[in-house]
């Protein structure tokens, strides 16, 4: 069994959540979603700047795109939680990953509608 590593604090404390952090986005960066996800995110980028959208639009967009990858990785931590307490199939496991799967739908749509309103101002169609 592996003891816990002690409790960080102060400045120390700030290195050690960073170090976190980072080992999240390496975990994540596992998951093929993410990797869409970010891709998409940088293709997007680019219309943007092709069709010269307003900054507002890359604010909101990239405050999206933020929440997506923090639903996206509380929905790899739900699967990771899930398949480990539940190792053999279970409809309440099914249910979570589900779930978790459908907050990151509904954010992937929030993003696709707000590309389509900002390019759609920044094309003058509205």
């Amino acid at each position: 069994m592996t003891l816990r590593p002690d409790k960080q604090t102060g400045l120390h404390h700030v290195f050690a959540a960073t170090r976190y952090s980072l080992g999240g986005v390496r975990r994540l960066w596992l998951e093929t979603a993410f990797r869409h996800e970010t891709t998409a995110f940088v293709g997007l980028i680019a219309v943007f700047a092709m069709a010269e959208a307003p900054l507002w639009g890359y604010v909101g967009a990239l405050l999206l795109y933020l929440v997506t990858i923090s639903i996206e990785a509380l929905n790899t931590a739900i699967e990771e939680m899930t398949d480990h307490a539940s190792p053999e199939y279970s409809k309440m496991a099914e249910h979570a990953k589900d779930l978790g799967s459908f907050a990151v739908f509904c954010l992937l749509t929030s993003n696709g509608i707000w590309a389509a309103y900002v390019l759609s101002t920044a094309l003058g169609w509205v």
